[in-house]
């Protein structure tokens, strides 16, 4: 609400005497860029994508001589690897300041640096190497897709035919699921017919929103708030307490159930210290900063938003997409009904189970990540959404040192900078004339083969010693939940609604995305 009433008090002037390409963005005296920027914040990924187009890639940002919002915004693919590659990471860490818009995360590793960010990269990278992580992270995202989702789905289509559903949610309490069975240990058992109320989860979105919101005022105004306990502040101070005390009972009930001999997941294995190492010390040495809570808090926090929020984002959009481009929809069933065709030849299709007690729990016809390996188009749509609807629509970083860009731009210490991945994938000059255009076909070779030289500006996954960890569990089970569900249902995006990116840290749809769903015959 203060967002709106501050957009309104100012946005007035950014159309003063002004055309159409100079009221994108105007730089006004004392208050700087920022009339522009909260009259645009109901739109701020494709409006900042319009203004880095117009001004070449990237833009210097003033935001009010009085609040320290100077920055530079950049959706140049130079620039970008520049920033993220591993020469670069003392110069362009996160810095004090995303830490302070990021409290929700405390010390996690999505909010760490320096030190403190490389010993639990290592440690998270051995245990995503651990052979029992792997099965489980295979096993979950099957079981739920072949015991929740297909089911789920069904039901609905039998029962409710013609019935309207947000698919977000469906996706979000998928991913939240199989993410807390890999994190915490355990199924919520969020994704069930009665839709149950997941205060955790609203909890985590209503934190976003106002972290996003926080990038575009003054650090003293939102800090102001947050001293009041009003507005936004409020909403934040709320969720931050439904999240800490959630994560409590997680923590508890893991400490009071371990995982079994075959069986890992991540909490489990930072109480019975595993995958620490040689680093143990070094762990034990933070862990003695905090207390022992809150490092478990700010760890599985972390893991959990990455697992849930990513991969949901990038389903919704992908089933959105697939919707408004019958061929591709059309090119990923030929390839589907071909590898069952094969499958069934070869006598390698699994036998369907039958539990006698829920008809509806009869398993349709899913698919592993090892069945999905040699499907070229499938990988090709998924990554082609994936460039046009990046889950991260942006990085933030803070330059440490004076430095100059691949650009040409001087950057000073403490510029805050931004990097587009929205508005990366928006520019001709990296993509083509075709490049808002959703085309798999850019993916794959002349060979009929997936092209492998587009490192340097798809960076969805972020590059450089800042890569996704979690990456090939992520598009593993994007391949399992797309296969799957277009295999078995025809997905009907309804017409005539609204569907655009949400302001928010994560690029989700903006009030959900509807739609009906019906059995494929």
């Amino acid at each position: 609400m203060e967002l709106a009433a501050l957009a309104w008090l100012l946005s007035p002037l950014s159309y003063i005497n002004t055309s159409r390409s100079e009221y994108l963005i105007r730089s006004w005296p004392v208050i700087g860029m920022l009339p522009s920027v909260l009259a645009n914040a109901h739109q701020l990924h494709d409006w900042s994508t319009e203004v880095l187009l117009k001004s070449g890639g990237t833009l210097f940002f003033e935001g009010p001589w009085f609040a320290g919002m100077e920055a530079v915004g950049t959706g140049d693919p130079a620039n970008i690897g520049y920033i993220a590659s591993t020469a670069r990471t003392a110069d362009y860490p996160k810095g004090p300041e995303y830490r302070e818009l990021f409290e929700v995360l405390g010390d996690g590793i999505l909010n760490a640096d320096h030190e403190s960010w490389r010993v639990q990269r290592k440690c998270l990278h051995a245990l995503m190497r651990d052979p029992r992580f792997r099965r489980q992270a295979k096993r979950a995202s099957r079981e739920k897709v072949e015991k929740g989702l297909l089911p789920l789905l069904r039901r609905t289509a039998d029962l409710e035919p013609g019935r309207v559903f947000d698919f977000q949610d469906v996706m979000h309490r998928f991913t939240f699921d199989v993410t807390c069975v890999l994190v915490c240990g355990f199924d919520p058992g969020c994704l069930s017919p009665s839709f149950p109320v997941v205060p955790f989860c609203k909890a985590v979105d209503d934190a976003k929103e106002v972290v996003f919101g926080r990038h575009v005022v003054p650090k003293t105004w939102w800090k102001l708030l947050r001293r009041l306990r009003v507005g936004s502040e409020k909403t934040m101070a709320e969720a931050l307490e439904i999240i800490d005390r959630c994560i409590a009972e997680f923590i508890a009930t893991r400490r009071n159930s371990r995982a079994l001999g075959q069986e890992i997941d991540l909490l489990t294995s930072y109480i019975d210290h595993e995958h620490l190492g040689e680093k143990e010390e070094e762990i034990n040495k933070r862990k003695t900063k905090l207390p022992e809570d809150k490092f478990l808090r700010d760890m599985v926090l972390n893991m959990l938003l990455a697992g849930r929020d990513t991969t949901a984002a990038g389903l919704t959009w992908f089933f959105w997409e697939i919707s408004r481009n019958p061929e591709a929809e059309a090119k990923i069933m030929d390839e589907l009904r071909s590898l069952t065709e094969l499958q069934s030849r070869d006598g390698d299709e699994e036998e369907e189970e039958e539990e006698e007690e829920d008809h509806y729990k009869v398993l349709m016809r899913g698919f592993s990540g090892e069945d999905l390996g040699g499907l070229v188009y499938l990988d090709a749509a998924l990554s082609e959404s994936l460039r046009l609807h990046p889950p991260v629509p942006f990085l933030h970083k803070c330059a440490a040192a004076y430095d100059t860009f691949p650009s040409g731009h001087e950057i000073r210490p403490g510029l805050k900078v931004y990097c587009s991945l929205y508005a990366m994938a928006r520019m001709e000059s990296v993509w083509g004339k075709d490049c808002n255009e959703f085309k798999p076909e850019r993916w794959i070779s002349e060979e009929g083969k997936l092209r492998t030289d587009y490192s340097d500006k798809f960076l969805t996954f972020n590059t450089g010693p800042r890569r996704c960890l979690g990456q090939d569990v992520a598009f593993v089970q994007m391949k399992m939940v797309a296969a799957s569900v277009l295999y078995n249902f025809h997905v009907d995006v309804v017409k005539d609604q609204i569907v655009r990116p949400k302001t928010s840290a994560i690029l989700s749809v903006e009030n959900g995305l509807k739609v009906k769903i019906a059995k494929r015959s």
